[in-house]
């Protein structure tokens, strides 16, 4: 099991908590000093079923920057998705958290206890 944190997050936090008071096994990636390529974050998407746009922090400051909630300039379809990827890429702290892949290789945006400890049935 991995998770994906940014440790100033309280999310994370309580979500570490969760998995350390399950036992659970897991390994730490704090994705903004060890950031994802754009390949692991399409691996991630297809564990999570979700798209790059559904996993984006749109109220950042980056995305403002960026310009994101323009869907002319940024589409939320196929057309649109390798730019949506790049962006998550170039400005990690865009990237929801935490996410967990899980043991069966499956993956969740963890921002709950529930899906924490949906993430640990699995």
């Amino acid at each position: 099991m991995e998770i994906w944190i940014n440790p100033a997050c309280s999310k994370c936090r309580s979500a570490l908590g969760l998995l350390d008071a399950e036992g659970a096994d897991y390994t730490v990636r704090r994705y903004l000093d060890d950031v994802p390529t754009e390949d692991e974050i399409r691996a991630v998407l297809g564990k999570l079923g979700l798209e790059p746009w559904d996993i984006t922090r749109t109220q950042e400051a980056a995305a403002k920057e960026l310009g994101l909630k323009d869907r002319a300039e940024w589409p939320r379809d196929e057309s649109g998705r390798d730019r949506w990827i790049a962006a998550l890429a170039a400005h990690p702290k865009l990237i929801q958290r935490p996410i967990i892949t899980a043991d069966d290789g499956t993956a969740v945006v963890a921002r709950t206890d529930e899906a924490v400890r949906d993430a640990l049935g699995r």
